[in-house]
């Protein structure tokens, strides 16, 4: 496929997990990426540039999408898919830690595409896609700060892709499930029983097993890809089910 020939995107967070697997799909596809992640360069990815950025950094941000603008041209595409995760009921993390949250996962977006909106409307092609989570739309356990974060993207991308239709810049979001990334490993390293805590992982959602990293990263390419030129204000759940099936128990 060859529908991001000569399109420039940016992928925040795309050092790792659904972040590199984005890259990945997407210079395979003709894209050139650069990637804005606080671990700088991968000599590894596919990337065709690799800038130093921390979200949180209005100048740094500023800075990055400078840069990636000075070296390609234009920009086309913002895939905003830095984040960071939290555990716990509403009570479990402090005022501090939930402004940190707050800043990487909802107010980070907000700069990244403040940033690179006057480029984005010179673009034929212009699109932003957000990366959301199902606890969105369904109330999981243990995932407050995190589920609170999430919730505000959701709305932030529908509201965005509101504003600047009339600039034709899509704006559409991905839910993904319980997703096979660095961070949900990490859960589960922390758990008393990592295999257990796996085994119920797998079957919260229908189709029985996590989502794949690179499943996440197709459906950001779909709704980044100018062949989806009709496709604004949309959610699309990668889930394995868990939110539009109701199964009944074994």
């Amino acid at each position: 496929m060859s529908d991001y020939d000569g399109l420039v995107v940016i992928v925040t967070g795309g050092a790792s997990g659904i972040g590199a697997a984005t890259v990945q799909v997407l210079s395979e596809r003709g894209a050139l990426v650069a990637v804005l992640d606080p671990a700088g360069d991968d000599p590894g990815s596919s990337a065709a540039l690799s800038v130093r950025c921390d979200v949180t950094d209005p100048a740094e941000v500023t800075a990055a999408v400078a840069a990636v603008v000075d070296r390609f041209g234009r920009l086309d595409v913002v895939v905003n898919n830095a984040g960071i995760g939290a555990a716990g009921d509403v009570a479990a993390n402090d005022d501090d830690e939930w402004h940190r949250v707050l800043d990487v996962n909802v107010v980070g977006m907000a700069r990244v595409t403040r940033a690179a909106l006057p480029h984005l409307r010179r673009s034929p092609s212009a699109a932003v896609v957000c990366v959301s989570s199902v606890v969105a739309v369904v109330g999981l356990p243990q995932r407050a700060l995190y589920a609170a974060t999430k919730g505000a993207v959701l709305a932030m991308a529908l509201a965005m892709a509101a504003d600047h239709v009339g600039d034709r810049i899509r704006v559409n979001a991905v839910l993904p499930g319980t997703a096979d990334t660095p961070w949900v490993r990490r859960l589960l390293d922390a758990a008393g029983d990592p295999d257990a805590a796996r085994e119920l992982l797998r079957k919260r959602q229908p189709l029985g097993r996590l989502v794949a990293a690179q499943e996440v990263a197709l459906a950001i390419a779909y709704l980044g890809s100018p062949w989806s030129g009709s496709t604004t204000g949309t959610a699309l759940t990668v889930d394995g089910g868990l939110t539009g099936l109701r199964l009944p128990t074994p």
